[in-house]
C-alpha cells in the first residue's frame, strides 16, 4: 500500500517541477533573448512484486526535470534604438561579469556606461571590451551586420558573436545570462549568426502552449493529492480492521 503513496507523492514531484517551469516562462514573457524552458518526465524504477501467487511489477512514479530550452528565434521588434540588438541566427552575446567571470546572454539591450564602455541593462560589460570615445551619444553609433562597431564613421571595435556545441546544457545564471557547461562545450565563434541594430529579439515564450501545460499540470498535481489522501484513507481502515 505504501507504493501508492510513493507514486502519488512523486507525481506531485513531478507535476511541480512542470509549474515550476511554466511559471518561469510566464514571467519572463518580456524579457528580451528569453527561451522557454523543456521538461521531460520519465518513469521511476518497476520492482517486481508477487501478490498472491502472481509476478506483477510495481511502478514507483515519474519523475520531471528540465531537458533544456526551446532554442528557436523569437520575433524581432524594431525599436529604432542604436543600442538594441537583436540576433538573428543561433549564437550568443559575450559579456564580462562584475566577479570577471566570462557569461553568454542573447539580449542585446545595451547602454553606454560612465566610462565609454558597452554594457547590458545590469553592468556587464560586452566582450571583448568596446571602448567610445569620450562625448560618444547613442545616435553616433553604427553596428553592422557582422559586429563591426562605428563611432562617427570610425571603427572602434567589433561584437563578435559566440555559440555552443549544445545550447540545451548551459546554465541558466539569472538576467539572462548563461554560463558554459562541460555538457555544453566551450563558446566559439558563431558560424552563421547576424546582428540586426535597432532591434530586440522577443521571448518565444508561447503564452496559449504554457496557459495549457500550466492547467494540466495543476489538474494532475490534484488528482496525485487525492490519491495520496484516498491510500491515507484505505490505511487507516486497514488499521482499525487489524486491531
Amino acid at each position: 500500500m505504501l507504493e501508492g503513496l510513493y507514486s502519488a507523492a512523486a507525481g506531485m514531484a513531478a507535476q511541480q517541477t512542470e509549474l515550476d517551469a511554466v511559471g518561469n516562462d510566464l514571467a519572463n514573457l518580456s524579457t528580451s533573448g528569453y527561451k522557454s524552458e523543456r521538461v521531460a518526465f520519465s518513469d521511476l524504477l518497476y520492482n517486481k512484486i508477487d501478490i498472491a501467487g502472481t509476478e506483477t511489477t510495481a511502478g514507483a512514479g515519474s519523475r520531471a526535470e528540465l531537458a533544456g530550452r526551446n532554442q528557436s528565434q523569437g520575433g524581432l521588434q524594431e525599436t529604432g534604438n542604436p543600442l538594441d540588438l537583436a540576433i538573428e541566427g543561433p549564437g550568443f552575446f559575450q559579456v564580462t561579469r562584475a566577479n570577471g567571470q566570462r557569461a553568454l546572454t542573447r539580449n542585446g539591450a545595451l547602454q553606454i556606461d560612465g566610462q565609454g564602455s558597452l554594457t547590458t541593462a545590469e553592468g556587464d560589460r560586452v566582450y571583448p571590451p568596446i571602448k567610445l570615445p569620450a562625448g560618444t551619444s547613442a545616435a553616433q553609433l553604427a553596428i553592422g551586420p557582422d559586429g563591426t562597431v562605428l563611432a562617427n564613421g570610425r571603427k572602434v571595435g567589433r561584437i563578435l558573436l559566440v555559440d555552443v556545441t549544445s545550447p540545451d546544457h548551459l546554465r541558466a545564471e539569472g538576467s539572462s545570462l548563461l554560463s558554459t557547461t562541460g555538457e555544453s562545450g566551450p563558446a566559439h565563434a558563431a558560424a552563421t549568426a547576424q546582428i540586426r541594430q535597432g532591434a530586440l529579439e522577443s521571448s518565444n515564450v508561447n503564452i496559449g502552449r504554457d496557459m495549457t501545460a500550466m492547467m494540466g499540470a495543476e489538474r494532475n498535481f490534484q488528482m496525485a493529492s487525492t490519491a495520496i489522501q484516498t491510500e491515507s484513507q484505505m490505511m487507516s481502515i486497514a488499521n482499525q480492521l487489524r486491531a
